[in-house]
Protein backbone atom coordinates (compact mmCIF):
# COMPACT_ATOMS: atom_id res chain seq x y z
CA UNK A 1 0.00 0.00 0.00
CA UNK A 2 1.04 3.43 -0.88
CA UNK A 3 -0.16 7.05 0.21
CA UNK A 4 -0.19 9.87 -2.03
CA UNK A 5 -0.90 13.75 -0.93
CA UNK A 6 -1.39 15.59 -4.59
CA UNK A 7 -2.37 18.95 -5.19
CA UNK A 8 -4.51 20.86 -7.42
CA UNK A 9 -6.93 17.88 -8.20
CA UNK A 10 -9.98 19.71 -8.83
CA UNK A 11 -9.29 18.92 -12.43
CA UNK A 12 -6.75 18.32 -15.52
CA UNK A 13 -3.55 16.80 -14.28
CA UNK A 14 -4.61 16.84 -11.03
CA UNK A 15 -7.70 14.81 -11.18
CA UNK A 16 -6.35 12.12 -13.49
CA UNK A 17 -3.54 11.61 -11.07
CA UNK A 18 -6.36 10.73 -8.32
CA UNK A 19 -8.13 8.65 -10.91
CA UNK A 20 -5.16 6.51 -11.88
CA UNK A 21 -3.25 6.16 -8.56
CA UNK A 22 -6.92 5.14 -6.66
CA UNK A 23 -7.34 2.30 -9.36
CA UNK A 24 -5.56 0.49 -6.92
CA UNK A 25 -7.45 -0.25 -3.65
CA UNK A 26 -4.55 -0.81 -1.80
CA UNK A 27 -3.07 3.07 -2.32
CA UNK A 28 -4.72 5.53 -0.22
CA UNK A 29 -4.40 9.54 -2.11
CA UNK A 30 -5.17 12.26 -0.53
CA UNK A 31 -6.34 15.22 -2.78
CA UNK A 32 -5.73 18.83 -1.75
CA UNK A 33 -7.91 21.56 -2.98
CA UNK A 34 -9.53 25.41 -2.25
CA UNK A 35 -13.12 23.72 -2.83
CA UNK A 36 -13.69 20.74 -1.14
CA UNK A 37 -17.53 20.31 -2.02
CA UNK A 38 -17.30 20.30 -5.09
CA UNK A 39 -14.03 18.26 -5.54
CA UNK A 40 -15.78 15.36 -3.01
CA UNK A 41 -19.43 15.47 -5.76
CA UNK A 42 -17.42 15.48 -8.97
CA UNK A 43 -14.75 13.25 -7.76
CA UNK A 44 -18.29 10.85 -6.08
CA UNK A 45 -19.96 11.18 -10.13
CA UNK A 46 -16.79 10.56 -12.02
CA UNK A 47 -14.66 7.96 -10.10
CA UNK A 48 -16.43 6.77 -6.99
CA UNK A 49 -13.92 5.19 -4.96
CA UNK A 50 -13.17 5.17 -0.89
CA UNK A 51 -9.87 5.37 -1.20
CA UNK A 52 -9.59 9.38 -2.36
CA UNK A 53 -9.56 11.20 0.55
CA UNK A 54 -10.42 15.42 -0.57
CA UNK A 55 -9.12 17.90 1.89
CA UNK A 56 -9.51 21.58 1.85
CA UNK A 57 -6.16 23.41 1.99
CA UNK A 58 -4.38 26.08 -0.02
CA UNK A 59 -1.01 25.74 -0.64
CA UNK A 60 -0.57 29.46 0.09
CA UNK A 61 -2.29 28.84 3.46
CA UNK A 62 0.64 27.28 5.81
CA UNK A 63 -1.99 26.67 8.72
CA UNK A 64 -4.77 25.14 6.12
CA UNK A 65 -1.34 22.24 5.27
CA UNK A 66 -0.99 22.20 8.91
CA UNK A 67 -4.30 20.51 9.83
CA UNK A 68 -4.31 18.83 6.16
CA UNK A 69 -0.78 17.18 7.45
CA UNK A 70 -2.60 16.27 11.16
CA UNK A 71 -5.41 14.95 8.98
CA UNK A 72 -2.99 12.73 6.39
CA UNK A 73 -0.99 11.70 9.43
CA UNK A 74 -4.06 10.12 11.11
CA UNK A 75 -5.16 8.57 8.26
CA UNK A 76 -1.36 6.90 7.54
CA UNK A 77 0.07 6.55 11.19
CA UNK A 78 1.84 9.00 10.75
CA UNK A 79 3.77 8.07 7.57
CA UNK A 80 3.39 9.06 3.69
CA UNK A 81 5.19 7.87 0.51
CA UNK A 82 4.73 10.31 -2.21
CA UNK A 83 4.07 14.32 -2.39
CA UNK A 84 2.87 15.94 -6.13
CA UNK A 85 3.28 19.12 -6.32
CA UNK A 86 0.16 19.90 -8.89
CA UNK A 87 -1.46 22.57 -7.72
CA UNK A 88 -0.68 26.16 -9.97
CA UNK A 89 -1.62 29.43 -11.94
CA UNK A 90 -1.74 30.37 -14.76
CA UNK A 91 -3.51 33.32 -16.00
CA UNK A 92 -4.14 35.03 -19.29
CA UNK A 93 -1.65 36.76 -18.76
CA UNK A 94 0.74 34.00 -20.35
CA UNK A 95 -0.90 34.81 -23.54
CA UNK A 96 1.36 38.00 -24.06
CA UNK A 97 4.63 39.58 -23.33
CA UNK A 98 6.73 42.39 -21.03
CA UNK A 99 5.76 44.33 -24.04
CA UNK A 100 1.91 44.51 -23.44
CA UNK A 101 1.98 43.99 -19.64
CA UNK A 102 4.26 46.50 -19.60
CA UNK A 103 1.52 49.34 -20.15
CA UNK A 104 0.37 48.58 -16.74
CA UNK A 105 3.50 48.34 -14.33
CA UNK A 106 0.96 47.90 -11.16
CA UNK A 107 -1.04 44.75 -12.31
CA UNK A 108 2.37 43.51 -14.17
CA UNK A 109 3.97 43.30 -10.47
CA UNK A 110 0.62 41.92 -9.04
CA UNK A 111 1.00 38.97 -11.86
CA UNK A 112 4.42 38.20 -10.96
CA UNK A 113 3.99 38.23 -7.08
CA UNK A 114 0.42 35.95 -7.40
CA UNK A 115 2.34 33.50 -9.79
CA UNK A 116 5.39 33.21 -7.46
CA UNK A 117 3.66 32.94 -4.72
CA UNK A 118 1.17 29.91 -5.93
CA UNK A 119 3.97 28.63 -8.25
CA UNK A 120 7.19 28.56 -6.00
CA UNK A 121 5.99 29.27 -2.29
CA UNK A 122 2.92 27.37 -2.09
CA UNK A 123 5.18 23.91 -2.86
CA UNK A 124 7.63 24.91 -0.73
CA UNK A 125 5.16 25.53 2.52
CA UNK A 126 3.85 21.85 1.26
CA UNK A 127 7.05 20.44 1.07
CA UNK A 128 7.87 21.87 4.35
CA UNK A 129 4.95 21.07 6.01
CA UNK A 130 4.92 17.24 4.91
CA UNK A 131 8.16 16.62 5.17
CA UNK A 132 8.31 14.51 8.78
CA UNK A 133 5.78 12.58 7.43
CA UNK A 134 7.95 11.80 4.22
CA UNK A 135 10.70 10.99 6.29
CA UNK A 136 8.74 8.33 8.01
CA UNK A 137 7.18 7.05 4.56
CA UNK A 138 8.72 3.85 2.46
CA UNK A 139 8.69 5.69 -1.40
CA UNK A 140 10.23 9.01 0.10
CA UNK A 141 9.59 10.74 -3.07
CA UNK A 142 8.59 14.27 -3.79
CA UNK A 143 7.24 15.56 -6.87
CA UNK A 144 7.10 18.92 -8.26
CA UNK A 145 5.04 19.33 -11.69
CA UNK A 146 6.93 22.12 -13.83
CA UNK A 147 6.73 23.25 -17.62
CA UNK A 148 9.84 23.17 -20.37
CA UNK A 149 8.95 27.03 -20.60
CA UNK A 150 11.14 27.58 -17.55
CA UNK A 151 13.97 26.28 -19.70
CA UNK A 152 15.51 29.06 -21.07
CA UNK A 153 16.36 26.99 -23.76
CA UNK A 154 12.74 26.35 -24.92
CA UNK A 155 12.57 30.44 -24.48
CA UNK A 156 15.11 31.40 -26.69
CA UNK A 157 14.81 28.10 -29.31
CA UNK A 158 11.54 29.54 -29.85
CA UNK A 159 11.99 33.72 -28.96
CA UNK A 160 9.16 32.48 -27.02
CA UNK A 161 8.05 35.34 -25.52
CA UNK A 162 4.66 34.88 -23.95
CA UNK A 163 3.73 33.22 -20.32
CA UNK A 164 6.49 35.13 -18.57
CA UNK A 165 4.99 35.13 -14.72
CA UNK A 166 4.24 31.41 -15.41
CA UNK A 167 7.80 30.60 -16.57
CA UNK A 168 9.45 32.79 -14.22
CA UNK A 169 7.74 30.93 -11.35
CA UNK A 170 8.06 27.89 -12.00
CA UNK A 171 12.06 28.27 -12.78
CA UNK A 172 11.86 29.47 -9.36
CA UNK A 173 10.19 26.42 -8.44
CA UNK A 174 13.18 23.79 -10.07
CA UNK A 175 15.90 25.66 -8.18
CA UNK A 176 13.40 25.27 -5.23
CA UNK A 177 13.42 21.48 -5.22
CA UNK A 178 17.42 20.85 -6.38
CA UNK A 179 17.46 23.09 -2.91
CA UNK A 180 15.39 20.40 -1.38
CA UNK A 181 17.25 17.81 -2.64
CA UNK A 182 20.58 18.95 -1.61
CA UNK A 183 18.90 19.03 2.15
CA UNK A 184 17.43 15.66 2.01
CA UNK A 185 19.08 13.13 -0.49
CA UNK A 186 21.37 11.71 2.01
CA UNK A 187 18.21 11.17 3.94
CA UNK A 188 16.67 9.08 1.47
CA UNK A 189 13.92 11.63 -0.18
CA UNK A 190 13.75 11.88 -3.94
CA UNK A 191 13.20 15.21 -4.33
CA UNK A 192 12.47 16.14 -8.52
CA UNK A 193 10.39 18.26 -10.91
CA UNK A 194 8.99 16.81 -13.99
CA UNK A 195 7.14 18.64 -17.23
CA UNK A 196 4.23 16.77 -17.90
CA UNK A 197 4.35 18.40 -21.42
CA UNK A 198 1.77 20.70 -23.08
CA UNK A 199 -1.25 18.93 -21.90
CA UNK A 200 -4.95 19.81 -22.51
CA UNK A 201 -6.59 21.17 -19.27
CA UNK A 202 -8.47 24.17 -20.06
CA UNK A 203 -6.21 26.32 -17.70
CA UNK A 204 -6.20 29.39 -20.01
CA UNK A 205 -10.37 28.95 -20.11
CA UNK A 206 -9.94 31.12 -23.83
CA UNK A 207 -13.57 33.01 -24.30
CA UNK A 208 -12.90 35.41 -27.06
CA UNK A 209 -12.04 35.58 -30.29
CA UNK A 210 -8.91 37.54 -29.39
CA UNK A 211 -7.92 35.71 -26.80
CA UNK A 212 -8.55 32.22 -29.31
CA UNK A 213 -6.28 34.54 -31.43
CA UNK A 214 -3.54 34.91 -28.91
CA UNK A 215 -3.72 31.06 -27.97
CA UNK A 216 -2.78 29.91 -31.29
CA UNK A 217 0.08 32.52 -31.93
CA UNK A 218 1.43 30.30 -28.73
CA UNK A 219 0.78 26.97 -29.90
CA UNK A 220 3.15 28.55 -32.79
CA UNK A 221 5.57 29.25 -30.95
CA UNK A 222 5.93 25.56 -29.27
CA UNK A 223 5.65 24.78 -32.99
CA UNK A 224 8.63 26.38 -33.82
CA UNK A 225 10.23 24.65 -30.59
CA UNK A 226 9.16 21.20 -31.60
CA UNK A 227 8.32 20.84 -35.13
CA UNK A 228 6.64 17.66 -34.43
CA UNK A 229 4.09 19.09 -31.97
CA UNK A 230 0.82 18.30 -32.85
CA UNK A 231 -1.32 20.01 -30.18
CA UNK A 232 -1.74 19.31 -26.44
CA UNK A 233 -1.90 15.63 -24.95
CA UNK A 234 -4.98 13.82 -23.08
CA UNK A 235 -4.38 14.38 -19.01
CA UNK A 236 -4.95 10.89 -19.42
CA UNK A 237 -1.70 10.15 -21.36
CA UNK A 238 0.92 12.44 -19.95
CA UNK A 239 -0.02 11.20 -15.92
CA UNK A 240 0.59 7.69 -17.32
CA UNK A 241 4.11 8.70 -18.31
CA UNK A 242 4.60 10.79 -14.92
CA UNK A 243 3.94 8.28 -12.99
CA UNK A 244 5.90 5.80 -14.85
CA UNK A 245 8.66 8.15 -14.62
CA UNK A 246 8.20 8.50 -10.48
CA UNK A 247 8.48 4.98 -10.19
CA UNK A 248 11.01 4.00 -11.99
CA UNK A 249 13.53 7.31 -10.78
CA UNK A 250 15.81 6.62 -7.47
CA UNK A 251 18.07 9.04 -5.21
CA UNK A 252 20.93 7.15 -6.74
CA UNK A 253 19.80 6.38 -10.07
CA UNK A 254 20.84 10.34 -11.54
CA UNK A 255 17.12 11.78 -11.13
CA UNK A 256 18.18 13.08 -7.14
CA UNK A 257 17.17 17.06 -7.48
CA UNK A 258 16.36 17.29 -11.53
CA UNK A 259 13.87 18.87 -13.41
CA UNK A 260 13.16 16.62 -16.71
CA UNK A 261 10.46 15.80 -18.80
CA UNK A 262 8.19 13.31 -18.69
CA UNK A 263 9.76 11.61 -21.78
CA UNK A 264 13.34 12.17 -19.82
CA UNK A 265 14.26 14.12 -23.37
CA UNK A 266 14.25 17.35 -25.20
CA UNK A 267 12.01 18.97 -26.75
CA UNK A 268 9.62 18.96 -23.67
CA UNK A 269 6.73 19.02 -26.49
Amino acid sequence: MSSYVITGVSRGVGFEFLRQLSENPANTVFGLVRNKAAVESKVAAEIGRKNIHIIEADTTDPQALKKAAEYVSKQTNGTLDYIIANAALQAKTALVGFDTLSKDPKALEEDLIEHFRVNAIGPIHLFNTFMPLILKGRAKKVIAISTGASDPEMTLKADMFQATAYSMSKAALNIAVAKFSALYRQKGVLVMAICPGAVDTGSLQIESEEEGKLAMAMFAKFKEYSPTFEGPSKPEDSVKSILGLVNKATVDGGYAGVFISHTEKKPYL
